[in-house]
């Protein structure tokens, strides 16, 4: 740690501070604990990270014990938490419920991102009640320009991919809605019922994905924390 940069302080408090509350390192650390390894991944979850300070800050967690880089069997480079970054997870989640609880949703609302957001859902979706071999979700947020407007979920032999470009496979589920209120479903705000009974959400398609999409649709994992102040 850079001096400048430095509490100056022997209380561990300040001493984890230095290493967990730089910028982006909580942001990074969330990513780690989700299960993204490697540094393509790490940057979807992190989008507006350049890859240059992603690189630095990596660089200081592994410095710092918490993180270690090990190849894969595929020869790639991947990022694994150490003892110690395991034992940042309850931290890292801990922060994540408290900002459930005590944030207000328009606050929240108002820094929409489809990339992180489709990230997450494709992450936390569930395979299970999937049509065999293959199902393929197309998510539609018209007011979006092009190039962030449709999105595909490709799920096969249990995985799922995430696509920015038309895979080419024929389409069992369309779903039409705003980004705001497909982030409010994630976050647990609203529910899918409530907005297609509304109208901000439209489902068109295979009977059965519709009849499950609570089943298989992806949810922040802090969906499930209620809101303690006004949204």
């Amino acid at each position: 740690m850079n001096m400048a940069e430095s509490y100056g302080q022997f209380c561990p408090v300040a001493m984890a501070a230095e290493i967990f509350c730089t910028r982006w390192t909580p942001l990074i650390l969330r990513e780690l604990v989700a299960g993204s390894t490697r540094f393509n991944d790490l940057r979807r979850g992190v989008p507006r990270i350049s890859p240059t300070l992603l690189s630095k800050r990596l660089k200081q967690l592994e410095e710092a014990g918490v993180i270690e880089r090990v190849r894969s069997a595929e020869e790639a480079s991947e990022y694994r938490l150490t003892p110690a970054g395991n034992d940042l997870k309850t931290v890292v989640l801990d922060l994540g419920f408290w900002g459930q609880r005590w944030i207000e949703a328009q606050s929240s609302l108002k820094n929409l991102d489809p990339s992180l957001l489709m990230w997450d859902m494709r992450r936390n979706l569930d395979p299970t009640p999937m049509p065999q071999p293959r199902a393929v979700i197309q998510i539609v947020y018209p007011e979006l320009k092009r190039g962030t407007r449709s999105w595909w979920l490709v799920i096969e032999n249990g995985e799922t991919d995430l696509c920015k470009v038309d895979p080419g496979f024929e389409v069992d589920l369309y779903i039409s809605t705003d980004l705001r209120t497909m982030t409010a479903v994630w976050m647990g705000l609203t529910t899918i019922r409530s907005e297609v009974d509304a109208g901000r959400m439209h489902l068109t398609g295979n009977e059965k994905l519709k009849n499950a999409i609570h089943q298989w649709l992806g949810l922040s994992p802090f969906a499930v924390e209620k809101k303690l102040v006004n949204a």
